[in-house]
């Protein structure tokens, strides 16, 4: 285990899971630009570090031994402030654009013997690593991802104007088995990274991602909310910061979450609920397991066991479901 862990984007609700999970482990460096205004975290270090200042960050990496980013930054100026220095970096960015072009700083962080890891989190995450079980379980090359997510659990700006943007970006929809209470449910396609990635690490044909919520009036809402016309409107500062504002005080749902992955005949799901413990939870279980990995820049599916990984988290409150499709999982 890593004795100095720094998290950027702390105090946000990913961050904060992950730095109760790792305080009894290691010195945890929560950080952010404001952290007067934050709740503190028990047992953890506060900082103030604004990532996008190359001077601040380079003082907040002093002594540390592994950075887990929780903070959006659109580009990879940190990941490679780390490798550089040969601190070990996690990330939980959704952004394909982000991870890819920190994927590129794999020939760095060989040089530096420092070790990244992408996809860590929920989506992408957990859906890499049972995407990777179907895959060895079934010789189908054809991957389907179901995410449910709780349209009840509180969720930060960022991450709703986030999902926004992700609106319309793709085209069609399908139906998927979760876990119980859900059952059979349309997602629509939504542009998270782990259907570009995984052609890549898993030598899949075929990956989709599709996305609905627990409440299915939100979902049919957020279907709507991507049609072309309405997309365009969404684009308008005034209305999107409008929706925005409207978004952050409904929560016509619950907090629950699961996501599913088929493939062929195989067929695994991960459910629970607060899908940002799930992510945090993950990251923290991950950067203990990091001084072990070998250096380069891989996403997650490429570097634990699945099973083992996720059998662990499941251990944290949540469930893992494993199994043919047909015999009550997903299909």
């Amino acid at each position: 285990m890593t004795d100095t862990v720094l998290i950027l984007g702390g105090y946000g609700a990913v961050g904060r899971e992950a730095a109760a999970a790792l305080t009894a482990d290691a010195t945890v460096i929560v950080a952010g630009r404001d952290p007067d205004r934050a709740r503190p975290v028990p047992g953890a270090v506060a900082m103030r570090v604004d990532a996008t200042d190359p001077a601040g960050l380079a003082g907040a990496l002093e002594g540390v031994g592994a950075v887990l980013m929780c903070a959006e930054t659109g580009d990879a100026r940190v990941a490679r402030a780390c490798l550089e220095r040969g601190i070990g970096y996690v990330d939980v960015s959704a952004s394909r654009h982000v991870l890819a072009a920190i994927r590129e700083l794999d020939g760095l962080a060989v040089e530096r013997g420092a070790t990244a890891v992408l996809s860590v989190g929920l989506v992408p995450g957990v859906t890499n690593l049972l995407a990777r079980i179907c895959a060895e379980r079934s010789p189908a090359r054809d991957l389907r991802i179901g995410v449910l997510l709780g349209s009840g659990e509180r969720h930060g700006p960022a991450a709703l104007a986030w999902t926004l943007d992700g609106l319309g970006g793709l085209g069609g929809s399908w139906t998927m088995r979760f876990p119980p209470p859900y059952g059979e449910r349309t997602v629509h396609r939504f542009p998270f990274s782990d259907q570009y990635t995984l052609p890549g690490t898993l030598g899949a044909a075929s990956v989709r991602t599709g996305l609905c919520l627990d409440s299915r009036l939100a979902t049919g809402l957020l279907a709507a909310a991507g049609r072309p016309a309405v997309a365009g409107l969404l684009r308008r500062p005034a209305v999107r910061g409008l929706l925005l504002r409207a978004l952050g005080g409904i929560r016509p749902g619950g907090d629950g979450f699961a996501v599913t992955v088929r493939s062929g005949t195989a067929q695994a799901a991960f459910s629970g609920r607060r899908q940002s413990r799930a992510t945090g939870r993950a990251a923290a279980l991950l950067v203990r397991r990091l001084p072990a990995l070998p250096p380069g820049v891989r996403h997650i599916e490429q570097l634990v066991d699945p099973v083992a990984f996720l059998t662990e988290l499941a251990a944290g409150g949540f469930g893992l479901h494993l199994g043919e499709a047909g015999e009550g999982g997903p299909a």
